[in-house]
């Protein structure tokens, strides 16, 4: 199996899975796994490792933007296979051990499934253990404020709103911001293409979601890796005031 990887910076590249992006930043011989798909997506997650010229032995870290099954998909076999450390925001970590889930529930899908695009997408979810149970059993918080001391040295970025404790991950060495589900380029289920915020019943409080728009466009960046869509070059900065002004 081959994964769809884009070489977007140096050291940087962005994969396709399946609805849902991780991020594989590289250093040496060391790397840094930014989300990691749906659970069904883990042979791609595996071959897109491989495809940079590493394995899942050599991820020093594993980071969550949020822990919505479409992004914590694989991190729990990481962690238990290769004891490779799961971090997260502290107000994160409990939600990736599931002591309790804030994600759009079944009954929120089927009221929307007469939107352009939401029963293909709650199918293709449900397929790929968009429902399963993937807790992660020892989520760590980040160790420190600034730049973890991982391959790439993300920075995150507090945005909540998509959930509470929602990170978006910084490198200012490479102009790249790693934005999750706090600023997308396309969804199965959206309308429009380009820099937005998800529709609004995936976010667990919409305002904030908003209001975190404004954090991100304060920050320097010139290449956008959403967790959904593709890559989007340009001032991050325009880019979220655009998906502001979208959702005003």
């Amino acid at each position: 199996m081959r994964a769809d990887v884009h070489h977007v910076a140096d050291g940087t590249y962005l994969v396709h899975g399946s609805n849902t992006n991780w991020v594989i930043l590289t250093e040496g011989d060391a790397v840094t796994l930014i989300d990691t798909g749906y659970p069904g997506d883990r042979e791609q997650v595996l071959a897109s490792l491989a495809q940079v010229g590493s394995a899942p032995e050599a991820v020093t870290a594993v980071l969550i933007t949020h822990a919505h099954n479409d992004h914590l998909g694989s991190a729990e076999h990481l962690s238990a296979a290769h004891g490779t450390p799961v971090y997260l925001h502290e107000a994160e970590v409990p939600h990736a051990r599931r002591e309790f889930l804030h994600q759009v529930s079944v009954g929120t899908v089927l009221r929307n499934g007469w939107r352009p695009g939401v029963l293909p997408w709650a199918v293709h979810a449900l397929r790929s253990g968009g429902t399963a149970h993937v807790p992660v059993t020892a989520p760590l918080p980040f160790p420190g404020q600034g730049a973890l001391d991982v391959p790439g040295r993300p920075v995150p970025v507090h945005t909540p709103g998509h959930t509470d404790g929602h990170c978006a991950y910084h490198l200012p060495g490479t102009g790249v911001l790693v934005s999750g589900d706090a600023l997308v380029t396309g969804h199965p289920t959206a309308r429009a293409e380009g820099p937005q915020l998800l529709p609004d019943m995936f976010h667990r409080e919409r305002s904030r979601a908003v209001a975190s728009l404004d954090v991100l466009a304060g920050l320097e960046a010139e290449v956008l890796l959403p967790g959904h869509g593709p890559v989007h070059r340009g001032p991050v900065r325009d880019a979220a005031l655009r998906a502001r002004e979208r959702a005003l």
